[in-house]
């Protein structure tokens, strides 16, 4: 049976990038957009009783990490890339349980008139 991916969350959308990403030539060279949206399951209930940041985990600190993570190294897949953020962010904060990451490219190299390709992956934090 497989998990599910319910209670609170922290949802951070459209976060936009210019990386470097891809497995042709030109993506290394000339780079394009890419767009993130991050849902990290994390229980809220004490930062919505308090009223204070020092029991929750900022958005702008989750940012920061999903930037570094994304810009840290060049990779291939955006599978990879995804994979990245998810183990970074999971290293950083220790109160997230799972995330949901969708990882979008708009001008991927196919033939499209509209749209983009996008990848999206589902990650539980692995039992100690």
């Amino acid at each position: 049976m497989a998990e599910t991916f319910t209670g609170d969350r922290i949802i951070l959308k459209d976060l936009g990038f210019y990386g470097y990403h891809g497995v042709f030539a030109e993506e290394a060279t000339l780079g394009q957009r890419f767009f993130i949206d991050i849902e990290l399951g994390i229980d809220l209930s004490v930062p919505a009783a308090t009223d204070r940041l020092s029991t929750g985990i900022s958005y702008a600190d989750i940012y920061d990490v999903v930037k570094a993570c994304f810009e840290g190294r060049r990779m291939k897949l955006l599978e990879a890339v995804a994979q990245n953020i998810v183990d970074g962010i999971f290293e950083t904060f220790q109160s997230v349980d799972w995330i949901v990451i969708r990882l979008r490219k708009p001008e991927a190299p196919i033939a499209m008139v509209r749209g983009e390709a996008a990848i999206e992956l589902h990650r539980h934090r692995k039992s100690k």
